[in-house]
């Protein structure tokens, strides 16, 4: 054998493994270092008391809850994540229509959307469930909104019209999840419409008359019960709209920094958040007068007495201007309503609480 003959066979599989290390983090899925950073993995400075004390208070809180609940809590000037159950996938329900209006808001940044555009709902752009729309197109036909005001329904009412009209006009999902993931949340999935999601939930193919009166609840109703559980359970057990709290705090945390969208953007959806509307008594009934709060709901249906999604996510603000990111998420509960909302003030009044017990520092918008 010839000596290049052999400096060949050593050289050639030499190089297709220097190919492979240099080409084969390329190939991976993008990962999420908001998530990386809260796990066990990743080493982080010891706990302060003060921390200590609020770690304790979410694991209780969370322990001692009847149901399968993630709770994250960042300190923004700290730049610290504190959680239970905080790096698992959660039904987010409507909570991602907050991903929604960011995508819009992107595209304004970009040039490539102006909020004054006129758009018309009609019959067939009516969806499901929660839907304040949908009485003004029965009573007239059709809804003309521009796409500011299409943001502000979403959001603080929560209407799936509005929030689907969005998302078409975006896209659709796969813009949303490119956003997503651009911006290094790509643990955050964003699923799908509000159509086809709490179709498949309930067994079912979506069909443009369920938008129609009670059509989609009746139908429903017909599902034989093994399909609807089987759809229920596999829903929980691989959320399509599935998202770790801690990335959602980690977003939120990106959000209020600027690290999002432009100035002018995030200030727009920043004062939006702080006029939902949906669920006063969740996150929001926690905090003392004085504080300012910016969220998002989630509601996901039942089935057997038992609910798929309940979830309050947003930001909490103190007089001083110390601000703190809080998800709270229930997959799944029977607990009656009040109980979970009591469970969400409680995440909220151990903030405040820990909050109390800092010296007083300058706000930072970590």
């Amino acid at each position: 054998m010839t000596l290049p003959f052999r400096f060949l066979l050593v050289a050639i599989p030499v190089l297709l493994l220097a190919l492979l290390v240099v080409w084969l983090p390329r190939l991976q899925a993008p990962a999420d270092p908001l998530v990386e950073q809260a796990s066990e993995a990743v080493e982080a400075p010891p706990l302060t008391p003060a921390q200590a004390a609020l770690d304790r208070a979410i694991s209780r809180i969370g322990g001692t809850f009847d149901g399968h609940v993630g709770i994250a809590v960042r300190d923004l000037a700290a730049r610290r994540t504190l959680h239970f159950n905080g790096l698992e996938q959660f039904p987010q329900q409507s909570v991602s229509k907050l991903w929604v209006a960011l995508t819009a808001l992107d595209e304004v940044d970009a040039g490539r959307l102006d909020l004054g555009e006129m758009v018309r709902i009609r019959p067939g752009d009516l969806t499901v469930f929660h839907q304040p729309i949908r009485d003004i197109v029965r009573r007239d036909g059709s809804f003309s909104a521009d796409y500011a005001e299409l943001v502000e329904r979403a959001i603080t009412q929560s209407d799936n019209t509005a929030n689907d009209r969005i998302l078409r006009r975006v896209g659709g999902p796969a813009a949303v999840q490119d956003f997503l993931d651009t911006h290094g949340l790509s643990s955050i999935r964003f699923g799908t419409d509000e159509r086809s999601k709490q179709s498949a939930i309930a067994g079912l193919e979506w069909r443009q008359d369920y938008a129609q009166g009670p059509a989609f609840f009746e139908a429903r109703d017909e599902v034989p019960p093994a399909v609807r559980r089987s759809a229920f359970e596999a829903y929980l057990a691989d959320p399509l709209d599935g998202a770790p709290p801690v990335a959602v705090v980690g977003a939120l945390a990106k959000l209020h920094r600027g690290e999002l969208l432009s100035p002018g953007s995030t200030s727009l959806l920043l004062g939006t958040l702080a006029r939902t509307r949906s669920g006063p008594q969740r996150l929001k009934a926690g905090a003392p007068e004085d504080w300012t709060v910016r969220h998002k709901t989630g509601t996901g249906q039942f089935y057997d007495g038992e609910q798929s999604g309940y979830n309050d996510i947003g930001l909490i603000t103190s007089p001083a201007g110390r601000t703190y990111a809080i998800a709270v998420m229930i997959a799944r509960t029977r607990e009656p309503t009040p109980v979970r909302m009591e469970m969400m003030q409680e995440v909220v009044r151990a903030v405040v609480r820990y909050d109390e017990a800092l010296p007083a520092v300058a706000p930072d918008g970590g």
